[in-house]
């Protein structure tokens, strides 16, 4: 399996899920399978089927976030030194330039993307036309809606 990008903050939140559904949500699956078992004949009763069914989401959910923690290249972005390059985990502010609007995104790994909350995953459209960029740099991002033009405004490492 292949590293799997992630930033400090991003590892920290696997790892509480991960601590979460290891101490809360098997327990409560392992006593909802144990109450359904003790209502008898297990071929007609669904409660014992849903229980089953939710330790089957569980025990896969903790083998992912396991897997991913243990082939994760943890970058801390406050240590990197680009020189001024976009890199993974960069905050990058950048202006539409048919729009005028600026956002400031941080690029992150797949599943700390959050655009709410202005993290964009490595591998979307907008953080591949910035990787390697420069401030002051023009981009154009091939997107959905069309081809976007923005311009580097500032990079920062945070």
């Amino acid at each position: 399996m292949s590293k799997v990008p992630l930033t400090v903050s991003g590892a920290e939140k696997l790892r509480t899920e991960l601590h979460r559904l290891k101490t809360v949500e098997r327990p409560k699956v392992i006593a909802a399978i144990a109450e359904a078992r003790s209502h008898g004949d297990l071929s007609e009763n669904a409660e014992y089927d849903a229980a089953k069914e939710r330790q089957g989401f569980v025990e896969g959910r903790i083998a992912e976030m396991e897997g991913k923690l243990a082939n994760a290249h943890i970058i801390n972005p406050s240590e990197l030194d680009a020189e001024g390059r976009i890199v993974f985990g960069a905050t990058v502010e950048i202006e539409d330039l048919e729009s005028g609007d600026t956002f400031t995104y941080q690029i992150v790994g797949d599943d700390e993307a959050d655009i709410k909350h202005g993290k964009i995953s490595v591998g979307s459209p907008t953080a591949r036309a910035l990787i390697g960029k420069n401030e002051g740099d023009v981009v154009e991002v091939t997107a959905p809606g069309g081809i976007k033009e923005y311009e580097v405004l500032a990079v920062k490492y945070v």
